[in-house]
């Protein structure tokens, strides 16, 4: 089965070709929706059986979902009931998961089995535990790079605007911006590592690290912790998803 895999994020959306258990043609576009569409369109040359959608931004949806019906290609949109074959969801209010968080637990299951703890490094950093017994427990959010910088640019009357995305931290802020990317790369790090020994620290087992999404390698790179960075998860959550609900 050969599927389209769309993740929509809040600040790009990422498109695959899911096939044979795994995600080849990857894109990231930050373009927009038609930046986005325009790949869509090029996948359609490996005639899919199926569209593939997870989205934190529900305005985009029906524009997905229209683009889909027009080209005659059956859409199907991620939710907590297509990912009980994979997990259970312990969770007053399952159908307020993230359909990304999902994918990603479902994902994560796929490829290195449960106990398993899930970060996914975006605009907001999240993360999710999913128990010895497949059973999804919760997790945190907290703020991602992107609102940090952001916060600091737009709160404050001298800070500048960082990049980020390149570069280590400096072992100690000599200036201004250095003292900026100390504060969010070293400061980040202890957020995740603490987050991290806390959900982990609840659940019986040694649990794998997984983390995913634009800015896990830089934030992970040279911290000690012992995650494997798996960039195309959300995708491949969503591809193994589906095509079981479509068989």
């Amino acid at each position: 089965m050969k599927l389209i895999a769309i993740d929509v994020g809040n600040t790009s959306t990422a498109i695959g070709l899911w096939s044979g258990g795994r995600v080849s043609r990857v894109s990231h576009e930050d373009g927009g929706f038609a930046a986005a569409a325009k790949r869509f369109k090029d996948l359609l040359a490996f005639s899919p059986d199926a569209v593939a959608y997870v989205s934190v931004v529900p305005e985009a949806d029906s524009k997905w979902e229209s683009l889909a019906r027009r080209t005659g290609i059956p859409f199907r949109k991620l939710d907590w009931r297509g990912v009980l074959p994979f997990m259970k969801l312990d969770y007053p209010r399952p159908a307020t998961i993230g359909a990304d968080r999902l994918a990603d637990a479902v994902g994560a299951i796929g490829r290195y089995g449960a106990p398993v703890l899930i970060m996914d490094f975006g605009t907001a950093l999240t993360a999710a535990v999913v128990s010895s017994d497949r059973t999804w427990r919760g997790g945190a959010i907290a703020p991602g790079f992107p609102l940090m910088r952001d916060y600091l640019f737009e709160r404050t009357a001298k800070l500048p605007r960082m990049k980020l995305g390149r570069g280590k931290a400096p072992s100690i802020g000599r200036s201004t911006l250095g003292a900026m990317r100390f504060g969010a790369i070293v400061g980040y790090r202890g957020m995740v590592r603490e987050i991290t020994r806390e959900l982990c620290g609840h659940f019986d087992g040694e649990f794998k690290l997984v983390a995913t999404g634009g800015f896990a390698r830089w934030a992970l790179s040279g911290s000690g912790m012992d995650f494997t960075i798996d960039p195309e998860l959300t995708l491949y959550g969503t591809g193994l998803a589906v095509e079981r609900a479509l068989r």
